[in-house]
């Protein structure tokens, strides 16, 4: 089934009395529990591609619907909390938080955003850090971990709440070749054990050799769309 849908999405800045394209006119479908790649060079518009469909940015115009809601047409209020319900995100620098434990960071998207009860959570999390294999590092601080081991963090923190979409913004640049075939093969496996769709931005080959769906970007709009079977890590 089809997950995220863009029409004729643009995305205009100003930069002083400048407008800047950073979108032109882009169409593209991606199916849930997919595996789906943005490529292109720097300012291309991979980010803001990946920063729309996450709602945390609006297109200028066009049509953008996720998980069966046009998202673009959501006030501020209505995007937060559908973000919160329907998308997880992994950050090229991990972003956890430094005075949480393992365990606190990847609780932290459902005692704040999604405000389930300890009695709910504890289990929740306890079953995603088995899954990225950090069950043993629970109570340690980021400080503590290896940066392979913050991106497990950061997969299990995307993937708490079910996430429908997992969006990820250069997700192994900060990560050498074997921990990043790791990270990959652990993100495959979880598309695999929950249903969920992931989508990246990125210059990582490995990355690109292991999507199904590759959209190259120039200049703010898909020139190429690529299907493939995908490797193996």
């Amino acid at each position: 089934m089809t997950l995220v849908t863009a029409a004729n999405l643009q995305k205009t800045y100003c930069s002083g009395d400048v407008p800047v394209k950073a979108i032109r006119g882009v169409d593209f479908v991606i199916q849930e529990a997919s595996f789906v790649s943005f490529v292109g060079p720097s300012g291309s518009g991979k980010s803001t591609l990946l920063n729309m469909i996450g709602c945390l940015d609006k297109p200028t115009s066009g049509r953008l619907e996720v998980a069966g809601r046009e998202v673009n047409r959501l006030d501020r209020r209505e995007a937060a909390r559908f973000r919160g319900e329907n998308i997880g995100f992994i950050f090229q620098d991990f972003n956890l938080i430094p005075v949480l434990t393992v365990f606190e960071n990847i609780e932290y998207p459902l005692q704040m955003v999604q405000e389930w009860p300890a009695s709910r959570r504890r289990p929740q999390v306890e079953k995603m850090l088995a899954a990225v294999g950090m069950a043993e590092q629970a109570r340690k601080y980021p400080h503590q971990i290896s940066g392979g081991q913050k991106q497990r963090v950061a997969v299990a923190r995307a993937l708490v709440t079910h996430a429908k979409l997992v969006l990820a913004d250069e997700p192994t640049a900060n990560l050498d070749r074997e921990t990043a075939l790791k990270i990959i093969g652990l993100m495959k496996q979880m598309r695999d054990d929950f249903g969920t769709t992931f989508v990246f931005s990125t210059h990582d080959p490995k990355i690109v050799a292991n999507a199904e769906t590759v959209f190259t970007l120039e200049d703010g709009k898909v020139v190429t769309r690529d299907n493939k079977e995908a490797g193996n890590v």
